[in-house]
Protein backbone atom coordinates (compact mmCIF):
# COMPACT_ATOMS: atom_id res chain seq x y z
CA UNK A 1 0.00 0.00 0.00
CA UNK A 2 1.16 3.52 -0.68
CA UNK A 3 1.01 6.44 1.69
CA UNK A 4 -2.00 8.63 1.05
CA UNK A 5 -0.91 11.58 -1.06
CA UNK A 6 -2.36 14.80 0.29
CA UNK A 7 -0.10 17.18 -1.60
CA UNK A 8 -2.82 17.96 -4.11
CA UNK A 9 -5.45 18.62 -1.48
CA UNK A 10 -6.50 22.21 -0.86
CA UNK A 11 -5.63 23.63 2.53
CA UNK A 12 -8.26 23.57 5.24
CA UNK A 13 -9.83 26.40 7.15
CA UNK A 14 -11.80 29.15 5.40
CA UNK A 15 -9.94 28.63 2.09
CA UNK A 16 -11.66 25.28 1.54
CA UNK A 17 -14.53 25.39 -0.98
CA UNK A 18 -17.81 25.36 0.94
CA UNK A 19 -19.65 22.77 -1.09
CA UNK A 20 -20.92 19.22 -1.04
CA UNK A 21 -19.14 17.30 -3.78
CA UNK A 22 -19.04 13.58 -4.52
CA UNK A 23 -16.55 12.40 -7.12
CA UNK A 24 -16.36 8.73 -6.09
CA UNK A 25 -18.54 6.23 -4.35
CA UNK A 26 -18.19 6.24 -0.55
CA UNK A 27 -15.67 5.11 0.49
CA UNK A 28 -13.46 6.04 -2.42
CA UNK A 29 -10.32 4.04 -3.24
CA UNK A 30 -7.92 6.14 -1.17
CA UNK A 31 -10.25 6.13 1.80
CA UNK A 32 -10.71 2.38 1.42
CA UNK A 33 -6.95 1.98 1.46
CA UNK A 34 -6.72 3.79 4.78
CA UNK A 35 -9.62 1.79 6.23
CA UNK A 36 -7.78 -1.41 5.34
CA UNK A 37 -4.66 -0.14 7.09
CA UNK A 38 -6.79 0.87 10.07
CA UNK A 39 -8.28 -2.62 10.30
CA UNK A 40 -4.79 -4.12 10.36
CA UNK A 41 -3.17 -1.64 12.75
CA UNK A 42 -5.80 -0.13 15.03
CA UNK A 43 -7.63 -1.96 17.82
CA UNK A 44 -11.11 -3.05 16.77
CA UNK A 45 -12.64 -1.26 19.75
CA UNK A 46 -11.84 2.07 18.10
CA UNK A 47 -14.69 2.44 15.64
CA UNK A 48 -15.59 5.13 13.14
CA UNK A 49 -18.80 6.66 11.84
CA UNK A 50 -17.87 7.89 8.36
CA UNK A 51 -15.83 5.54 6.13
CA UNK A 52 -13.57 8.29 4.82
CA UNK A 53 -9.96 9.41 5.15
CA UNK A 54 -10.11 13.07 6.14
CA UNK A 55 -7.37 15.27 4.74
CA UNK A 56 -8.72 18.80 5.18
CA UNK A 57 -11.60 20.58 6.89
CA UNK A 58 -12.87 24.08 7.44
CA UNK A 59 -16.02 26.16 7.61
CA UNK A 60 -18.76 23.59 7.26
CA UNK A 61 -17.04 20.87 5.23
CA UNK A 62 -14.66 17.93 5.53
CA UNK A 63 -12.61 16.84 2.50
CA UNK A 64 -11.51 13.23 2.06
CA UNK A 65 -8.47 11.76 0.31
CA UNK A 66 -10.51 11.02 -2.81
CA UNK A 67 -11.60 14.63 -3.29
CA UNK A 68 -15.11 14.19 -1.88
CA UNK A 69 -16.37 17.16 0.12
CA UNK A 70 -18.81 16.41 2.96
CA UNK A 71 -21.13 18.80 4.75
CA UNK A 72 -20.14 18.54 8.41
CA UNK A 73 -23.09 18.30 10.80
CA UNK A 74 -21.02 16.79 13.60
CA UNK A 75 -18.04 19.09 14.30
CA UNK A 76 -16.04 16.11 15.51
CA UNK A 77 -18.72 15.71 18.23
CA UNK A 78 -19.07 19.41 19.09
CA UNK A 79 -15.31 20.08 19.10
CA UNK A 80 -14.63 22.33 16.10
CA UNK A 81 -17.31 24.85 17.02
CA UNK A 82 -15.29 27.86 15.79
CA UNK A 83 -14.64 26.00 12.55
CA UNK A 84 -11.84 23.62 11.69
CA UNK A 85 -8.43 25.22 11.24
CA UNK A 86 -9.69 28.67 12.19
CA UNK A 87 -6.94 31.16 11.24
CA UNK A 88 -6.62 32.55 14.77
CA UNK A 89 -6.27 29.07 16.22
CA UNK A 90 -3.76 28.01 13.58
CA UNK A 91 -1.65 31.13 14.11
CA UNK A 92 -1.70 30.75 17.89
CA UNK A 93 -0.69 27.09 17.68
CA UNK A 94 2.14 27.81 15.27
CA UNK A 95 3.47 30.65 17.40
CA UNK A 96 3.39 28.63 20.61
CA UNK A 97 4.91 25.52 19.01
CA UNK A 98 7.86 27.61 17.91
CA UNK A 99 8.39 28.86 21.48
CA UNK A 100 8.04 25.62 23.46
CA UNK A 101 5.82 22.57 23.29
CA UNK A 102 5.98 21.39 26.90
CA UNK A 103 7.50 22.04 30.30
CA UNK A 104 4.80 20.42 32.47
CA UNK A 105 2.91 23.12 34.31
CA UNK A 106 3.57 21.32 37.59
CA UNK A 107 7.33 21.76 36.99
CA UNK A 108 7.61 25.24 35.55
CA UNK A 109 4.35 27.22 35.11
CA UNK A 110 3.65 29.37 32.07
CA UNK A 111 1.29 32.20 31.27
CA UNK A 112 -0.98 30.37 28.83
CA UNK A 113 -2.33 28.01 31.48
CA UNK A 114 -2.97 30.88 33.89
CA UNK A 115 -4.65 32.94 31.17
CA UNK A 116 -7.01 30.07 30.26
CA UNK A 117 -7.90 29.65 33.94
CA UNK A 118 -8.58 33.38 34.22
CA UNK A 119 -10.83 33.27 31.14
CA UNK A 120 -12.78 30.27 32.45
CA UNK A 121 -13.20 31.89 35.85
CA UNK A 122 -14.65 34.93 34.10
CA UNK A 123 -16.88 33.13 31.59
CA UNK A 124 -18.49 30.33 33.60
CA UNK A 125 -21.74 31.04 35.47
CA UNK A 126 -21.58 32.57 38.93
CA UNK A 127 -20.57 35.93 40.39
CA UNK A 128 -18.19 34.66 43.08
CA UNK A 129 -14.46 33.92 43.37
CA UNK A 130 -13.54 30.97 41.13
CA UNK A 131 -10.51 28.88 40.30
CA UNK A 132 -9.74 26.37 37.55
CA UNK A 133 -7.58 23.33 36.90
CA UNK A 134 -6.75 22.09 33.40
CA UNK A 135 -6.69 18.53 32.08
CA UNK A 136 -6.69 16.66 28.76
CA UNK A 137 -10.18 15.25 28.21
CA UNK A 138 -13.76 15.56 29.35
CA UNK A 139 -13.53 12.28 31.25
CA UNK A 140 -10.47 13.55 33.12
CA UNK A 141 -12.30 16.75 34.00
CA UNK A 142 -15.28 14.79 35.35
CA UNK A 143 -13.06 12.48 37.41
CA UNK A 144 -11.27 15.44 38.93
CA UNK A 145 -14.50 17.29 39.65
CA UNK A 146 -15.67 14.27 41.64
CA UNK A 147 -12.32 14.10 43.45
CA UNK A 148 -12.59 17.76 44.38
CA UNK A 149 -16.19 17.43 45.56
CA UNK A 150 -15.35 14.43 47.72
CA UNK A 151 -12.41 16.20 49.30
CA UNK A 152 -14.40 19.39 49.89
CA UNK A 153 -17.37 17.65 51.52
CA UNK A 154 -15.71 14.72 53.24
CA UNK A 155 -18.40 12.50 51.67
CA UNK A 156 -18.10 9.77 49.05
CA UNK A 157 -21.40 9.16 47.26
CA UNK A 158 -22.09 10.67 43.83
CA UNK A 159 -25.43 10.79 41.97
CA UNK A 160 -25.70 10.78 38.18
CA UNK A 161 -28.83 10.51 36.06
CA UNK A 162 -30.56 8.18 33.63
CA UNK A 163 -29.34 8.66 30.05
CA UNK A 164 -26.16 10.35 31.29
CA UNK A 165 -22.83 10.13 29.53
CA UNK A 166 -19.69 11.28 31.32
CA UNK A 167 -16.81 9.34 29.75
CA UNK A 168 -15.03 6.05 29.20
CA UNK A 169 -12.63 5.85 32.17
CA UNK A 170 -13.55 3.61 35.10
CA UNK A 171 -15.24 6.23 37.26
CA UNK A 172 -16.90 7.96 34.33
CA UNK A 173 -18.17 4.63 32.99
CA UNK A 174 -19.84 4.16 36.38
CA UNK A 175 -21.44 7.59 35.99
CA UNK A 176 -22.53 6.83 32.42
CA UNK A 177 -25.93 5.19 32.07
CA UNK A 178 -25.69 3.38 28.73
CA UNK A 179 -24.11 -0.06 28.75
CA UNK A 180 -23.43 -0.68 25.06
CA UNK A 181 -20.96 0.34 23.75
CA UNK A 182 -19.53 2.29 26.69
CA UNK A 183 -19.61 -0.14 29.64
CA UNK A 184 -20.39 -3.67 28.51
CA UNK A 185 -17.70 -6.10 29.66
CA UNK A 186 -15.47 -3.45 31.21
CA UNK A 187 -16.47 -3.74 34.89
CA UNK A 188 -16.27 -3.79 37.82
CA UNK A 189 -16.85 -0.08 38.09
CA UNK A 190 -16.11 2.52 40.76
CA UNK A 191 -18.27 2.29 43.86
CA UNK A 192 -20.51 4.82 45.59
CA UNK A 193 -22.16 5.91 42.35
CA UNK A 194 -25.96 6.09 42.29
CA UNK A 195 -28.49 6.91 39.59
CA UNK A 196 -31.59 9.08 39.65
CA UNK A 197 -34.33 9.46 37.02
CA UNK A 198 -33.84 12.28 34.53
CA UNK A 199 -36.48 14.68 33.27
CA UNK A 200 -37.31 13.43 29.76
CA UNK A 201 -40.40 15.41 28.67
CA UNK A 202 -41.04 13.47 25.47
CA UNK A 203 -41.17 10.13 27.30
CA UNK A 204 -42.19 10.83 30.91
CA UNK A 205 -44.76 13.62 30.45
CA UNK A 206 -43.79 15.16 33.79
CA UNK A 207 -43.42 18.84 34.58
CA UNK A 208 -40.02 19.99 35.79
CA UNK A 209 -41.04 20.15 39.46
CA UNK A 210 -42.70 16.73 39.22
CA UNK A 211 -39.62 15.17 37.64
CA UNK A 212 -37.37 16.83 40.23
CA UNK A 213 -39.52 15.54 43.10
CA UNK A 214 -39.26 12.03 41.66
CA UNK A 215 -35.47 12.28 41.36
CA UNK A 216 -34.98 13.78 44.81
CA UNK A 217 -37.15 11.08 46.35
CA UNK A 218 -34.86 8.43 44.87
CA UNK A 219 -31.77 10.29 46.10
CA UNK A 220 -33.15 10.67 49.61
CA UNK A 221 -34.17 7.02 49.83
CA UNK A 222 -31.18 5.37 48.19
CA UNK A 223 -28.32 7.65 49.21
CA UNK A 224 -29.25 10.33 51.74
CA UNK A 225 -27.96 13.88 51.63
CA UNK A 226 -25.60 13.31 54.55
CA UNK A 227 -23.63 10.79 52.46
CA UNK A 228 -23.67 12.66 49.17
CA UNK A 229 -20.65 14.56 47.90
CA UNK A 230 -21.98 15.62 44.51
CA UNK A 231 -24.76 15.53 41.99
CA UNK A 232 -23.45 15.60 38.43
CA UNK A 233 -25.70 16.44 35.51
CA UNK A 234 -25.50 17.57 31.90
CA UNK A 235 -27.80 20.61 31.56
CA UNK A 236 -28.67 19.20 28.14
CA UNK A 237 -27.74 15.56 27.89
CA UNK A 238 -25.44 14.73 24.99
CA UNK A 239 -24.90 11.07 24.14
CA UNK A 240 -28.14 10.25 25.95
CA UNK A 241 -30.13 11.89 23.18
CA UNK A 242 -29.93 15.71 23.50
CA UNK A 243 -32.54 15.54 26.23
CA UNK A 244 -33.63 19.00 27.38
CA UNK A 245 -35.12 18.79 30.90
CA UNK A 246 -38.52 20.28 31.58
CA UNK A 247 -38.61 23.84 32.89
CA UNK A 248 -38.03 23.94 36.62
CA UNK A 249 -36.23 20.59 36.88
CA UNK A 250 -32.66 21.87 37.11
CA UNK A 251 -33.44 24.78 39.49
CA UNK A 252 -35.16 22.35 41.87
CA UNK A 253 -32.15 20.03 41.83
CA UNK A 254 -29.80 22.98 42.34
CA UNK A 255 -31.85 24.34 45.23
CA UNK A 256 -31.84 20.94 46.96
CA UNK A 257 -28.06 20.62 46.52
CA UNK A 258 -27.48 24.07 47.99
CA UNK A 259 -29.76 23.37 50.98
CA UNK A 260 -27.98 20.10 51.73
CA UNK A 261 -24.34 21.05 51.20
CA UNK A 262 -24.07 18.88 48.09
CA UNK A 263 -21.74 20.01 45.29
CA UNK A 264 -23.62 20.53 42.03
CA UNK A 265 -21.41 19.64 39.05
CA UNK A 266 -22.60 20.75 35.61
CA UNK A 267 -21.01 18.62 32.90
CA UNK A 268 -20.83 21.13 30.04
CA UNK A 269 -18.31 19.16 28.00
CA UNK A 270 -20.68 18.93 25.01
CA UNK A 271 -23.05 21.82 25.76
CA UNK A 272 -20.46 24.46 26.62
CA UNK A 273 -18.73 27.20 24.64
CA UNK A 274 -21.60 28.82 22.73
CA UNK A 275 -22.96 25.50 21.46
CA UNK A 276 -26.48 26.05 22.84
CA UNK A 277 -26.76 29.78 22.13
CA UNK A 278 -25.27 30.95 25.41
CA UNK A 279 -21.69 30.48 26.46
CA UNK A 280 -22.85 27.71 28.80
CA UNK A 281 -26.15 25.86 28.76
CA UNK A 282 -26.55 26.30 32.53
CA UNK A 283 -27.30 29.97 31.90
CA UNK A 284 -30.51 29.07 30.05
CA UNK A 285 -31.92 27.14 33.00
CA UNK A 286 -31.22 29.70 35.70
CA UNK A 287 -28.73 27.56 37.61
CA UNK A 288 -25.28 28.40 38.93
CA UNK A 289 -23.29 25.18 39.39
CA UNK A 290 -20.64 24.86 42.07
CA UNK A 291 -18.31 23.19 39.56
CA UNK A 292 -18.38 23.16 35.75
CA UNK A 293 -16.52 20.66 33.57
CA UNK A 294 -15.53 21.70 30.05
CA UNK A 295 -13.66 20.21 27.08
CA UNK A 296 -14.60 19.61 23.40
CA UNK A 297 -15.20 23.12 21.99
CA UNK A 298 -12.74 24.78 24.35
CA UNK A 299 -9.64 24.67 22.13
CA UNK A 300 -10.62 24.50 18.48
CA UNK A 301 -9.74 20.82 18.10
CA UNK A 302 -6.79 20.45 20.45
CA UNK A 303 -7.09 18.27 23.58
CA UNK A 304 -7.87 20.39 26.62
CA UNK A 305 -10.36 20.17 29.46
CA UNK A 306 -11.04 21.99 32.70
CA UNK A 307 -12.80 22.04 36.03
CA UNK A 308 -13.89 25.52 37.11
CA UNK A 309 -15.78 26.43 40.22
CA UNK A 310 -16.11 28.05 43.61
CA UNK A 311 -12.66 28.91 44.87
CA UNK A 312 -13.26 27.41 48.31
CA UNK A 313 -14.29 24.08 46.76
CA UNK A 314 -11.52 24.05 44.16
CA UNK A 315 -8.94 24.77 46.87
CA UNK A 316 -10.03 21.76 48.97
CA UNK A 317 -7.58 19.46 47.19
CA UNK A 318 -4.09 19.39 48.69
CA UNK A 319 -1.05 20.52 46.68
CA UNK A 320 -0.13 17.79 44.22
CA UNK A 321 -3.58 16.24 44.39
CA UNK A 322 -4.59 17.64 41.01
CA UNK A 323 -2.64 17.70 37.78
CA UNK A 324 -1.14 15.46 35.14
CA UNK A 325 1.92 15.54 32.92
CA UNK A 326 0.11 17.00 29.91
CA UNK A 327 -2.69 18.86 31.65
CA UNK A 328 -2.90 22.39 30.28
CA UNK A 329 -0.40 21.73 27.49
CA UNK A 330 0.93 25.10 26.24
CA UNK A 331 -0.11 24.52 22.63
CA UNK A 332 -3.62 23.52 23.67
CA UNK A 333 -3.81 26.59 25.93
CA UNK A 334 -2.79 28.84 23.04
CA UNK A 335 -5.53 27.28 20.92
CA UNK A 336 -8.05 27.77 23.73
CA UNK A 337 -7.23 31.44 24.14
CA UNK A 338 -7.60 31.96 20.39
CA UNK A 339 -10.89 30.03 20.37
CA UNK A 340 -12.26 32.04 23.29
CA UNK A 341 -11.35 35.21 21.40
CA UNK A 342 -13.37 33.93 18.43
CA UNK A 343 -16.34 32.95 20.62
CA UNK A 344 -16.44 36.38 22.23
CA UNK A 345 -15.52 38.65 19.33
CA UNK A 346 -16.75 36.99 16.16
CA UNK A 347 -20.44 36.59 17.03
CA UNK A 348 -20.42 32.87 17.74
CA UNK A 349 -23.03 32.99 20.51
CA UNK A 350 -25.74 34.72 18.43
CA UNK A 351 -24.70 32.60 15.45
CA UNK A 352 -25.50 29.46 17.44
CA UNK A 353 -28.97 30.82 18.10
CA UNK A 354 -29.46 31.59 14.41
CA UNK A 355 -28.44 28.08 13.44
CA UNK A 356 -30.79 26.68 16.06
CA UNK A 357 -33.74 28.63 14.69
CA UNK A 358 -32.96 27.44 11.17
CA UNK A 359 -32.68 23.79 12.24
CA UNK A 360 -35.77 23.85 14.47
CA UNK A 361 -37.79 25.36 11.63
CA UNK A 362 -36.62 22.80 9.07
CA UNK A 363 -36.82 19.80 11.38
CA UNK A 364 -40.15 20.93 12.82
CA UNK A 365 -41.56 20.89 9.29
CA UNK A 366 -40.12 17.42 8.84
CA UNK A 367 -41.84 16.29 12.05
CA UNK A 368 -45.16 17.69 10.89
CA UNK A 369 -44.88 15.73 7.64
CA UNK A 370 -43.49 12.44 8.98
CA UNK A 371 -44.91 10.75 12.10
CA UNK A 372 -41.68 8.78 12.52
CA UNK A 373 -40.09 12.00 13.79
CA UNK A 374 -41.41 11.72 17.33
CA UNK A 375 -39.61 14.71 18.83
CA UNK A 376 -37.49 17.68 17.78
CA UNK A 377 -35.49 19.22 20.62
CA UNK A 378 -32.38 21.08 21.65
CA UNK A 379 -31.01 24.57 22.00
CA UNK A 380 -28.86 26.63 19.69
CA UNK A 381 -26.64 24.57 17.42
CA UNK A 382 -27.29 21.42 19.48
CA UNK A 383 -30.48 20.00 17.95
CA UNK A 384 -31.78 16.45 17.57
CA UNK A 385 -34.69 14.43 16.23
CA UNK A 386 -35.92 11.26 17.89
CA UNK A 387 -37.09 8.60 15.44
CA UNK A 388 -39.85 6.26 16.55
CA UNK A 389 -42.46 3.78 15.44
CA UNK A 390 -45.33 6.12 14.56
CA UNK A 391 -47.95 3.88 16.17
CA UNK A 392 -46.26 2.89 19.43
CA UNK A 393 -43.62 5.64 19.82
CA UNK A 394 -41.10 2.85 20.45
CA UNK A 395 -37.54 3.92 19.63
CA UNK A 396 -36.46 3.05 16.08
CA UNK A 397 -32.70 2.66 16.20
CA UNK A 398 -32.59 0.83 12.89
CA UNK A 399 -34.17 3.77 11.11
CA UNK A 400 -31.78 6.25 12.72
CA UNK A 401 -28.77 4.18 11.72
CA UNK A 402 -30.03 3.71 8.16
CA UNK A 403 -30.70 7.43 7.71
CA UNK A 404 -27.27 8.37 9.06
CA UNK A 405 -25.53 5.89 6.74
CA UNK A 406 -27.52 7.10 3.75
CA UNK A 407 -26.64 10.72 4.56
CA UNK A 408 -22.93 9.92 4.74
CA UNK A 409 -23.17 8.13 1.42
CA UNK A 410 -24.71 11.29 -0.01
CA UNK A 411 -22.00 13.59 1.37
CA UNK A 412 -23.40 14.72 4.74
CA UNK A 413 -21.85 13.69 8.05
CA UNK A 414 -24.64 12.99 10.55
CA UNK A 415 -24.21 11.41 13.98
CA UNK A 416 -26.56 9.23 15.99
CA UNK A 417 -26.97 9.13 19.77
CA UNK A 418 -29.49 8.31 22.47
CA UNK A 419 -29.86 5.61 25.09
CA UNK A 420 -31.94 3.67 22.55
CA UNK A 421 -29.77 4.62 19.57
CA UNK A 422 -32.71 6.27 17.80
CA UNK A 423 -31.67 9.93 17.80
CA UNK A 424 -30.06 11.91 14.99
CA UNK A 425 -28.07 14.81 16.39
CA UNK A 426 -26.98 17.93 14.58
CA UNK A 427 -23.86 19.77 15.76
CA UNK A 428 -22.74 21.93 12.83
CA UNK A 429 -19.70 24.16 13.19
CA UNK A 430 -20.82 27.65 14.11
CA UNK A 431 -18.90 28.78 11.03
CA UNK A 432 -21.19 26.91 8.61
CA UNK A 433 -23.13 28.99 6.10
CA UNK A 434 -26.93 28.97 5.92
CA UNK A 435 -27.01 27.61 2.37
CA UNK A 436 -24.74 24.71 3.24
CA UNK A 437 -26.77 23.86 6.33
CA UNK A 438 -30.01 23.97 4.31
CA UNK A 439 -28.46 21.63 1.76
CA UNK A 440 -27.36 19.25 4.50
CA UNK A 441 -30.87 19.18 5.96
CA UNK A 442 -32.29 18.61 2.46
CA UNK A 443 -30.16 15.46 2.29
CA UNK A 444 -31.37 14.37 5.73
CA UNK A 445 -35.00 14.82 4.68
CA UNK A 446 -34.42 12.89 1.45
CA UNK A 447 -32.65 10.11 3.32
CA UNK A 448 -35.52 9.77 5.76
CA UNK A 449 -38.06 9.71 2.93
CA UNK A 450 -36.02 7.11 1.05
CA UNK A 451 -36.13 4.74 4.02
CA UNK A 452 -39.93 4.44 3.71
CA UNK A 453 -39.57 1.86 0.96
CA UNK A 454 -36.06 0.69 1.74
Amino acid sequence: MTTLDTADVATGGPTLAQERRLVTSIPGPRSQELLERKAAAVASGVGHTAPIAAVAAGGGVVLDADGNSFIDLGSGIAVTSVGNAHPKVVEAVQRQAAQFTHTCFMISPYEGYVAVAEALNRLTPGDFPKKSALFNSGAEAVENAVKIARKATGRQAVVAFDHAYHGRTNLTMALTAKSMPYKSGFGPFASEVYRAPMSYPYRDGLSGPEAAARALSVIDKQVGAANLAAVIIEPIQGEGGFIVPAEGFLPAIAEWCSANGVVLIADEVQSGFARTGTMFASEQFGIVPDLVTTAKGIAGGLPLAAVTGRAEIMDAAHAGGLGGTYGGNPIACAAALASIDVFENEGMVPRARELGELMLDRLGALQAADPRVGDVRGRGAMIAIELVDPETQAPDAALAGAVARRCIGEGVIVLTCGTYGNVLRFLPPLSIGDALLHEGLDVVAAALAAEVTA
